[in-house]
Formats: C-alpha cells, sequence, structure tokens
C-alpha cells in the first residue's frame, strides 16, 4: 500500500468515527447536524447575514431558510434588520441557542481531550499545524 493509499484510509476512517460520534450527539438533542453546525458557526462567530452563514456552511440561501426557520421556531435563533444595510437580515443566537452552542462545543473540547490524551505536548501543536495547513485546502 502506498503512502498516499494508507494516509488516505486513516482520513476516511478518522472523517467516518468523527461523523458517527457528530451524530449520535446531535440525535440526543433532537436536532440535525446541519441545525447544530449553524449554532456552532453563530456561536462562534455572533451574529451574521444570513448570506455569510449560507456561505460558512456550504449552502444556498434558500437551504439557509428553511433550517433558519425551524431554529427560529424552537427559539434558538433570532432574526433581525441589518443596521446598515436595510437589504440584509442577521441571524444570532438566542439565548437557549447559545446554550446548546456551549453544550456542544464542550463536547467537542472533551472528544479532542479524549482523542489527544495519548500525544505529547509537541505532537498536538503539530497536528494544530498540519490541520490548519489542511482547512486552508478547502
Amino acid at each position: 500500500m502506498s503512502d498516499t493509499s494508507k494516509l488516505t484510509q486513516l482520513i476516511v476512517e478518522f472523517y467516518e468515527k468523527l461523523s458517527s460520534w457528530e451524530h449520535c450527539v446531535v440525535r440526543d438533542k433532537g436536532l440535525t447536524l446541519p441545525q447544530v453546525h449553524a449554532l456552532e458557526i453563530l456561536g462562534t462567530h455572533k451574529a451574521l447575514r444570513m448570506k455569510e452563514l449560507a456561505a460558512r456552511m456550504g449552502v444556498t440561501t434558500g437551504t439557509l431558510t428553511v433550517l433558519a426557520d425551524r431554529l427560529e421556531k424552537a427559539g434558538m435563533i433570532r432574526r433581525k434588520p441589518h443596521e446598515a444595510d436595510r437589504r440584509s437580515i442577521l441571524v444570532e443566537l438566542t439565548a437557549q441557542g447559545h446554550t446548546i452552542f456551549q453544550e456542544h462545543d464542550e463536547l467537542h473540547n472533551q472528544l479532542t481531550q479524549d482523542i489527544t490524551a495519548n500525544l505529547t505536548d509537541k505532537e498536538r501543536l503539530n497536528l494544530a499545524t498540519i490541520l490548519e495547513k489542511m482547512n486552508c485546502e478547502f
């Protein structure tokens, strides 16, 4: 097996395990994965224009509108007019949405601690550097 094939296999295996973990965690909250991703992005970046949120999620504004309708109905986000651009709508977390974001973020932090527990500080730093480089390729 070539080095590239081995690396591909490891990346796919990690992705599948992470996805499985994420789906289990999200299912317990009664939310869909895209809904939680929207909450994560808003929790990290605060209020965003609908167009900006759609771009960060990699979905169309039409898809985001349906998702945002459901999150707003569930009391997790609110939409408000943009102060400087009357054509834009800002989306932000409500207190309930922020609570879900914090809980999910803590689960991510715990997972990171668990799966890197056997790494040295230097290995963690190297992993972070490599992941940053890989993320820039998307």
